[in-house]
């Protein structure tokens, strides 16, 4: 049997490089104001990411009870 990955594992990677591409944003920022907001929207990438990680984790312990 292949192994697909599932749509929230997908997510969970795609958040991770967003929150690091919005870090890098925050980095170079010129502002201050700027820098909080970007910090903020890698704070909620994060998060997002580990909602999917949460749920790919739950599916594959179902998958281990079947």
């Amino acid at each position: 049997m292949t192994h697909h990955p599932t749509l929230d594992a997908e997510l969970a990677a795609w958040w991770e490089a967003e929150a690091a591409r919005l870090e890098a944003l925050a980095a170079s920022a010129r502002f201050g104001f700027m820098q909080r907001r970007y910090t903020r929207k890698a704070a909620e990438a994060r998060s997002r990411a580990q909602l999917s990680r949460v749920r790919e984790a739950a599916r594959r312990g179902e998958a281990a009870l079947s």
